[in-house]
């Protein structure tokens, strides 16, 4: 006779694990609405929220939570990076199976952290209601955090994001999109634990009030922050934004993708009239010594000898120094080009992890293993401006953008992104990657500007709104104007370029020890 399934999986209804599944698939959706990339708030909440009345420490052995946070986490993460699935078969060639089972173990296993603290939870059981709805805030917290930071990082996709547009956004200029991630947390379960007789009770009335008066209050302070003169009005720095549309499986074929990319941007950076022209990551596929003679020189005595400056995306290196993603910029009397070599490197993409090039080698995708630049690099000094490049997914690290506001006379006031999301196609890659350059804007309150191959190629100010935007998917300019910002750092950007997310890691695990105190007593 078979053994008897554990209770605590045996007693899982169906529908239970159907809700997890939908839930973590609507977990997804609220980072960028599939129809018109939108983030949805309210659908963040909502369904952490179902995940939370699932876990409630009334109704969910351990084993039990764990399996069902392991299904909501690998649903929502795999709905959330599914275009990774794009690079790996349209560019790379590699099986659709094999994508797909590559896309689903990754999911689940960074949702592995989220499945343990799930677990861990419902182990604890607090039993006050408000104590409960924190601890499964800080345990979510921790889980962010990991997935932030072990084997390299890859956080794209956490929860905050939804709240770029929304009543938490005014938390981002203190605690970050881990702090807003927390609170979030918070608030779905309570919402979780909600009884009907809540209605009748002050106390519940008295919390939401007072809740709602703190976001009124960070709201109405974030509003008056932002919009306090920044010192003496200064004129606004002229943009053009160069986005070429580049072909991803053109790109660095020399009878197609590459002469297209050298005359086309060639063009673009020799007729425009802003005061900074921006061009995309590698938007020169070839290295300096690959290109025809001259090409660079051209475009140095070009913006040297002028009264504009331009920052291009571009290879660097050779077999002996090794290579480097970076940009390289020219302004007026320079005697040698700004440069900036990204930091943040791309597992698989810009290096090989260890034991894992037979998986890279089953995929014809051009993958380097690049040198990385340091934390902090100086910024392109302009018309006034301290200008800081990012690379690509770079700007999805805050606290690694926040180590640039250690020195106040050398802090940004003005950020610039150069990517390329080709490699996922026309997806909600784009409108993801967008949300989160908003998200840097809105803690660090300085404006960021993209500049793209496909999108988005846009101008956000500092109050993390998109003021223009290319349409995706184009060949085209995008000229505008932008304001930095040099007045007083937000309080996340004092914390974080001192001791960086360690204040977070220090709450979370402070809530932990609290909660297992608490369960010690009460046995």
């Amino acid at each position: 006779m078979a053994a008897p399934a554990p209770r605590s999986l045996a007693h899982a209804a169906p529908w239970h694990w159907a809700l997890a599944l939908a839930a973590g698939l609507a977990q997804a959706a609220s980072l960028a609405w599939p129809w018109g990339g939108a983030p949805l708030w309210w659908l963040q909440l909502a369904s952490l929220a179902a995940l939370a009345w699932l876990l409630r420490p009334d109704a969910a052995p351990w084993r039990r939570a764990a399996g069902l946070g392991s299904v909501f986490a690998t649903a929502w993460l795999a709905g959330t990076f599914w275009w990774l699935f794009i690079s790996m078969h349209h560019y790379g060639g590699l099986a659709a199976p094999l994508a797909v089972a590559a896309v689903l173990g990754l999911a689940a296993f960074l949702g592995s952290y989220y499945a343990l603290v799930s677990g861990l939870f419902s182990a604890m059981a607090p039993t006050h209601r408000a104590f409960a709805a924190i601890v499964f805030g800080a345990l979510w917290l921790l889980a962010e955090l990991a997935r932030g930071l072990w084997w390299t990082g890859f956080p794209w996709g956490a929860g905050g994001y939804a709240h770029v547009q929304g009543p938490l956004a005014a938390l981002a200029r203190s605690v970050g999109v881990y702090g807003i991630g927390f609170v979030a947390a918070v608030l779905a379960m309570l919402l979780a634990q909600a009884r009907r007789s809540d209605w009748r009770n002050p106390r519940a009335w008295a919390l939401a009030a007072a809740v709602l008066a703190l976001l009124g209050a960070l709201a109405w302070q974030r509003h008056r922050a932002i919009e306090r003169p920044d010192g003496p009005p200064a004129p606004p720095l002229t943009l053009a934004l160069l986005q070429g549309n580049i072909p991803q499986d053109e790109k660095f074929l020399p009878g197609s993708g590459v002469p297209l990319a050298l005359q086309w941007y060639a063009d673009q950076l020799h007729s425009a009239r802003a005061e900074l022209v921006v061009a995309p990551e590698t938007a020169i596929p070839l290295l300096p010594q690959q290109l025809p003679p001259g090409y660079l020189d051209a475009i140095a005595q070009r913006y040297t000898q002028g009264a504009q400056a331009a920052l291009l995306g571009i290879p660097l290196g050779d077999m002996a120094l090794g290579y480097t993603n970076s940009v390289l910029g020219w302004r007026p009397g320079q005697d040698a080009p700004y440069r900036y070599d990204k930091q943040h490197l791309v597992p698989f993409g810009e290096f090989i992890p260890p034991f894992f090039r037979w998986f890279t080698e089953l995929m014809h995708i051009p993958l380097g293993d690049f040198n990385r630049g340091a934390l902090v690099q100086p910024p392109l000094a302009w018309r006034g401006e301290r200008i800081a490049p990012t690379i690509c997914y770079e700007d999805l690290f805050g606290e690694e953008l926040g180590a640039r506001f250690a020195d106040l006379a050398s802090a940004p006031t003005l950020f610039i992104n150069l990517s390329n999301i080709g490699w996922f196609g026309d997806s909600v890659a784009i409108d993801q990657h967008l949300a989160i350059s908003r998200m840097r804007a809105l803690e660090f309150e300085r404006p960021m500007v993209r500049a793209t191959n496909t999108g988005a190629t846009a101008i956000i100010d500092h109050r993390g709104a998109v003021a223009q935007q290319l349409p995706r998917a184009t060949r085209g300019v995008l000229t505008g104007q932008v304001q930095g910002r040099s007045g007083p750092v937000t309080p996340y950007a004092a914390w974080v370029s001192r001791w960086g997310l360690w204040p977070l890691w220090f709450f979370g695990a402070a809530v932990l020890l609290a909660a297992g105190l608490a369960r010690r007593r009460r046995r």
